[in-house]
């Protein structure tokens, strides 16, 4: 994401100020990549540095992260560090937030509430949401209103009123539209309707700005004054102040698309208009960088054009998600996929049978995120199509990317440092996404929710759940009672890790059958080694227990 250009630049001025890369680790140590000695199979292969077991160290991993993001200091103006700051360093970093920030957190953090009943975890999303939305949002009465800025201008303000690079009154477009989808993720987790309303309003401005696009025009531009409607300008990176060119461009869209979609199944807000936006977005996805491989920008600091990994695999994924809307879903995927090892790939680490991913075309840096987000695409890719030509790389490079993660869960590249994006919520979600898509990769000594078609709303855990729901279950089943949750919709399907079979699943506190299949609402067993994974349909309710014999 950023670190720019080289040692010697240690200042750029246009509106923010960007330091030297700090690196928290010897990079010299033979052996070790950033905190930790590399460990090998048989065959010298890379392993997780924790455990020779992917799933518990995957496990271990993500739950360090969390740790070290929600016991992360306060700062001067009394918030939690990660809601000022960019890049974590021992001493305060002096720039505000990434743009995606903590839509990404709110991202990960769903994920991963699903997977642990943490309720920890779901009051951070709240208190991540409640003070961004109360802090960050254009007047009601600008020419794009209602729309979070993703820049605090001020570090220690505590407000969000600009963009890390063009300034004060831009905003970007495409990480209003993830915020407003994150929104809407956290009501049906919540049932809070300031989150629906707000969501809804996103939604409208975006939708009432969109315009048939090109090849250098998106149907919304990357940044965007939100007084003057003004497409942001952006300086060259060659430092004399001359101008690269609009920023007009950029193919981010999922978020957006998922919101417009998630309110039209809801009927809340314009839906119309909503309509209208998301066919004028898809052709001009599948007309345009579908075709040209123009991938960018995303990281809000780069000063001219950048193609980016995460928007090509955060698409490949969306269309995974979304076959009915691709009909050649199968090559396109494979296309950018392969498109990121042409552009992105990195072979520093091939010695251990990995090719892991650069984070962007103009910083040609291996990152934790991209790299884990790759994985993730490739593992969904096989179970989808069978294909398993790059199943193992995958695992390889999940297997890499535990390395940026220290024993205490700080983060660093394998150069220089990270950003709160790509190490906390832009790394976490990734993992379990791979878990969901390839559940070998789950901790085989535990139980985890790793997948929804719905939204897990409530998770509770034994033994965790003795606590929380006592008084609610009979008192003679409490202790047989291994997980309860909800989901906000009554028809869905879980896929969940366990360490033994059920000896019964209910829904509403009645009975559903074991089958060979889901074609109809029950549940299935699969045998894994250690425990097995179990599915769980249900067709006309949204509570279910699982209980042990």
């Amino acid at each position: 994401m950023k670190k720019v250009f080289s040692l010697v630049l240690v200042f750029i001025l246009v509106s923010f100020t960007l330091k030297a890369q700090t690196v928290y680790y010897d990079q010299s140590r033979e052996g070790f990549l950033v905190f930790h000695k590399i460990r090998t199979d048989s065959g010298g292969n890379i392993l997780p540095w924790y455990h020779e077991d992917p799933g518990i160290s995957y496990d271990h991993v993500i739950g360090l992260v969390w740790g070290f993001w929600n016991s992360m200091r306060r700062d001067v103006n009394g918030l939690p560090y990660y809601m000022n700051h960019q890049v974590w360093r021992p001493e305060n970093d002096p720039r505000g937030l990434g743009g995606d920030q903590l839509n990404m957190a709110l991202s990960s953090w769903r994920l991963l509430y699903m997977y642990t009943g943490n309720e920890a975890v779901r009051e951070n999303m709240k208190f991540i949401a409640d003070y961004y939305l109360t802090h960050s949002l254009s007047p009601p009465d600008a020419a794009w209103p209602d729309i979070p800025f993703p820049y605090n201008t001020l570090t220690y303000s505590g407000y969000y009123d600009g963009d890390m690079v063009i300034g004060k009154d831009y905003a970007q477009p495409d990480k209003a539209g993830n915020f407003g989808n994150e929104l809407i993720h956290l009501y049906k987790i919540t049932g809070k309707e300031n989150y629906l309303k707000a969501a809804v309003a996103i939604a409208n401005t975006l939708a009432g700005q969109t315009r048939e696009g090109d090849a250098d025009h998106s149907p919304l531009p990357f940044k965007v004054n939100v007084f003057t409607g003004e497409i942001g300008i952006l300086k060259s990176n060659r430092g004399d102040g001359s101008v690269a060119g609009k920023s007009s461009y950029t193919t981010n869209w999922v978020g957006t698309l998922q919101l417009w979609t998630d309110l039209i199944l809801m009927e809340q807000g314009n839906i119309g208009e909503y309509r209208t936006a998301s066919l004028m977005v898809l052709a001009w996805m599948k007309a345009y960088p579908l075709k040209t491989n123009k991938w960018g920008p995303f990281f809000e600091d780069i000063p001219g054009w950048s193609d980016t990994q995460i928007n090509a695999v955060t698409f490949a994924r969306y269309m995974m998600l979304n076959p009915d809307l691709f009909p050649d879903w199968e090559t396109a995927v494979r296309g950018i996929l392969d498109w990121v090892y042409e552009k992105l790939g990195n072979s520093q680490w091939a010695e251990y049978g990995v090719k892991v991913v650069n984070e962007q075309t103009v910083y040609l840096t291996p990152g934790n995120s991209h790299t884990s987000r790759q994985a993730a695409a490739e593992l969904l890719y096989a179970s989808l199509t069978g294909d398993q030509r790059m199943k193992e790389n995958a695992v390889r490079q999940l297997n890499w990317a535990t390395y940026m993660v220290d024993m205490d869960g700080k983060n660093c590249y394998p150069r220089d440092e990270v950003w709160l994006t790509d190490g906390y919520g832009d790394y976490v979600r990734h993992f379990i996404r791979a878990m969901a898509a390839e559940p070998s990769l789950a901790p085989s000594g535990a139980d985890h929710i790793l997948h929804s078609t719905s939204m897990v709303i409530q998770a509770d855990y034994a033994p965790d759940l003795n606590k929380r729901l006592g008084g609610r279950i009979p008192e003679e089943e409490l202790d047989a009672v291994r997980i309860v949750y909800r989901t906000f919709d009554a028809q869905s399907t879980e896929t969940i890790r366990m360490k033994t079979k059920p000896a019964k699943v209910t829904l509403w506190n009645e009975k559903i059958p074991e089958r060979m299949d889901l074609n109809s609402e029950g549940w299935t067993w699969q045998e894994m080694n250690s425990g097995g994974l179990l599915k769980v349909r249900h067709d006309n309710g949204n509570m279910i227990k699982i209980y042990s014999e």
